[in-house]
């Protein structure tokens, strides 16, 4: 969170909106304000675990994380979940964004 905000909004970072999916294994500490916080972790590392598991699996096709949030959105579907819920979770403005994957 930008310190600006956090100091604006002191219980933001406490908010759900605020918290990682993919939290980092270790900590940091704010050099401007001494305070510790875990951040996310790169992209480039979800992008690694992702090729890793694929190879693993014996997958010959490219896999990324394109394709994880595909296959997200096509199980929904195959399960009879609205196609407005699938919108709303793969935060796309547009039904037909959706409906075209």
């Amino acid at each position: 969170m930008p310190y600006i905000l956090a100091r604006k909004y002191s219980n933001a970072a406490k908010e759900w909106g605020w918290q990682y999916v993919f939290p980092a294994r270790d900590l940091s500490t704010d050099l401007r304000t001494g305070v510790v916080r875990r951040h996310h972790i790169d992209l480039s590392i979800v992008k690694k675990s992702i090729k890793v598991a694929a190879h693993r699996a014996g997958l010959t096709r490219r896999i990324s994380a394109y394709t994880s949030r595909h296959s997200f959105a096509t199980h929904l579907l195959q399960r009879g979940i609205d196609m407005r819920i699938i919108q709303a979770l793969l935060d796309q403005q547009d039904v037909s964004t959706t409906m075209a994957r």
